[in-house]
């Protein structure tokens, strides 16, 4: 199976996408910058136009396909994680309870945090149940969660200069 990647600047890190043929297989930080001349793949064009909409506030879901690795509680964690609407957040619980394993929250949030495609399925908006923030491991951690929501809550434009 041949892949394609391609890095590519958002307002919260330089991102690599990965594409199969049959759909995007990751999105994560890197610090390598992006290349003038990189790989062409109507996945990753697609992703990457969807990307940028969803960072200047023109996009509030994605519809790249998908090409997910990983156990079946994790794929279907994940797949969770796109019906949690925009500017709006879950509980680790609550997302268990929506996939049918409702004392299943620490595992929810282990899958979380190996979700392959952050932000296009947002697990940036699942939460401790007490509000606080729980985990991310994109860009810098938690402050990069809390910009993502900052975003979908209305209250940061991420295209604004710092």
């Amino acid at each position: 199976m041949t892949v394609s990647t391609r890095i590519v600047k958002s307002p919260v890190g330089n991102l690599e996408l990965v594409a199969s043929d049959a759909g995007l297989q990751s999105l994560h930080w890197v610090d390598e910058k992006p290349t003038a001349l990189a790989d062409t793949h109507p996945v990753l064009d697609r992703a990457q136009a969807q990307l940028d909409e969803y960072f200047a506030g023109k996009r509030t879901s994605f519809d790249v396909p998908l090409d997910l690795v990983g156990t079946p509680f994790q794929v279907k964690a994940w797949r969770a994680l796109a019906d949690i609407p925009y500017g709006e957040t879950v509980s680790y619980g609550e997302q268990a309870e929506r996939i049918g394993h409702p004392k299943a929250f620490r595992a929810v949030g282990s899958a979380n945090g190996k979700n392959p495609v952050a932000i296009i399925l947002p697990c940036h908006r699942v939460i401790n149940s007490d509000g606080g923030l729980g985990g991310f491991g994109g860009g810098d951690g938690l402050p990069t969660k809390r910009r993502l929501l900052d975003l979908e809550s209305g209250e940061a434009n991420l295209l604004a200069a710092p």
